[in-house]
C-alpha cells in the first residue's frame, strides 16, 4: 500500500498542511525543527510525492523541457550535460525531446511540454529561417509565457526570447584568418542545412575573411553528420580537385571528410587541411587531431537553465509583453591542432 502524505504527517507529528508545505517546496514559512521532522519522516517511510498534484498547486511540475535536434549529436549532448548539472543541484527533472530538426515535431513537443505544465522550455539549438516555423514558435512562446512558463533559446532564436548566444560569425572569421595565413585560397565548406541560422552565421564569418584575401569558398549543404561529411568530401574533390582545405560547420562533418581522405590515400594536412566547429570531445583524439572552433557547450546549457530558473524574470514576462529580452553572450576560441597546415606547393 502506497505511503500517503497523511502517513508522513502522523509520523512527524505535524498537520497534513504543514507536511505538504515542506515537501512541495512551498515558500510558506515552517519552523526549522518541524521541517526537519517532516523530511526525516518522508525518508523513513520512502514517501514519493505526486509531482502532477504538486504541479496543479504550483502551476508547474518543476520539469525543464529541452528541445534538441539530435540526442546523439555531441553538440547537443554536451549542452544537455550542462543543463543536467545545474538541474540536479536544483532537484529538477529534465525532459529531453528529440526533434530531428523537424519544425512540426518541435512544435508538437513544445505543446506537449506545455500540456504537462513544464516549468520552462529550453530550445537547445539555432532556429530555422522558415516563416511557418517562426510563426508557430511565436504562438507557442506567447501561450507558454501567458501560462507563467519561461522560454530560453540557445543560439539565434527566430523570435524574441531570452537567449544564450555564441558568436558564430567570429568563429568563422577566426577559422578563415587561420587558413588565409596558411596560404589557402581554394576552400570548401561542408555546411548544415541552408535554413539553419548557425550554419549561415559561420559561413558569413568565413566568407568575410576569405573574400578579403581573394580566396574561393565553395559551399555544400546537407545533414550535419559524419556520413554527409564523407559523401560531400568525395563530391567536392571530384568536382574541384584544386581544393586545399575542407571545413565542416560541425565537427562530425569534418570527421567524415577526414575518413574519406584517409580511405583514399590523401594525407592531412600535407595534401589537404581539414577543420570543424564546436570542439566535441573526440576532436582532440582523432589522428590527426582536429583543428576546430571551440564553443563552451556545457556552459551554454548551464547558463540557459540559470535564465530559465529566474523567478523574477518569469513574473516580468507574464505581466508584460514589452519586456526586453536578456542575452548572455559567451566567447568562442580557435583551437589549432594537427589537421591544418600550410597550403601544398607544386
Amino acid at each position: 500500500m502506497a505511503v500517503t502524505l497523511k502517513d508522513v504527517a502522523q509520523r512527524a507529528g505535524v498537520s497534513v498542511p504543514t507536511a505538504s508545505r515542506v515537501l512541495s517546496g512551498s515558500t510558506y514559512p515552517v519552523v526549522e525543527e518541524l521541517r526537519e521532522r517532516v523530511k526525516s519522516a518522508a525518508l523513513e517511510l520512502d514517501y514519493v510525492p505526486n509531482a502532477q498534484a504538486q504541479g496543479l498547486l504550483r502551476g508547474n511540475t518543476g520539469t525543464i523541457g529541452v528541445l534538441v535536434g539530435d540526442v546523439g549529436d555531441p553538440y547537443f549532448s554536451e549542452i544537455v550535460n550542462g543543463i543536467h548539472e545545474r538541474a540536479t543541484a536544483e532537484n529538477l527533472l529534465v525532459t529531453i525531446c528529440h526533434t530531428e530538426r523537424d519544425p512540426q515535431r518541435e512544435l508538437g513537443y513544445f505543446r506537449m511540454l506545455q500540456s504537462h505544465r513544464a516549468h520552462s522550455v529550453i530550445i537547445a539549438g539555432s532556429g530555422l529561417a522558415d516563416e511557418e516555423y517562426r510563426a508557430g514558435i511565436a504562438t507557442r512562446v506567447k501561450s507558454f509565457r501567458g501560462a507563467g512558463g519561461h522560454v530560453v533559446g540557445i543560439g539565434t532564436p527566430v523570435v524574441e526570447m531570452d537567449r544564450v548566444l555564441v558568436d558564430n560569425r567570429e568563429g568563422g572569421r577566426l577559422l578563415g584568418q587561420h587558413l588565409a595565413e596558411l596560404g589557402h585560397r581554394d576552400i570548401a565548406l561542408i555546411s548544415g542545412p541552408e535554413a539553419l541560422i548557425s550554419s549561415q552565421e559561420r559561413y558569413e564569418g568565413l566568407k568575410e575573411v576569405l573574400e578579403a584575401v581573394g580566396a574561393r569558398l565553395i559551399v555544400h549543404h546537407g545533414p550535419p553528420n559524419r556520413d554527409e561529411g564523407y559523401r560531400a568530401a568525395a563530391e567536392l574533390l571530384r568536382d574541384h580537385p584544386a581544393l586545399t582545405a575542407l571545413l565542416g560547420t560541425a565537427d562530425q562533418m569534418a570527421m567524415g571528410a577526414l575518413a574519406y581522405l584517409r580511405d583514399h590515400g590523401r594525407s592531412v594536412p600535407e595534401d589537404i587541411s581539414v577543420a570543424g566547429f564546436n570542439d566535441i570531445a573526440v576532436a582532440r583524439d582523432l589522428a590527426p587531431s582536429l583543428t576546430t572552433v571551440r564553443l563552451p557547450l556545457r556552459e551554454m546549457g548551464a547558463v540557459a537553465l540559470e535564465l530559465a530558473l529566474s523567478k523574477d524574470r518569469a513574473d516580468e514576462l507574464t505581466a508584460s509583453e514589452g519586456v526586453p529580452t536578456i542575452e548572455r553572450r559567451l566567447g568562442v576560441e580557435l583551437v589549432v591542432r594537427q589537421s591544418t597546415g600550410p597550403v601544398r606547393t607544386g
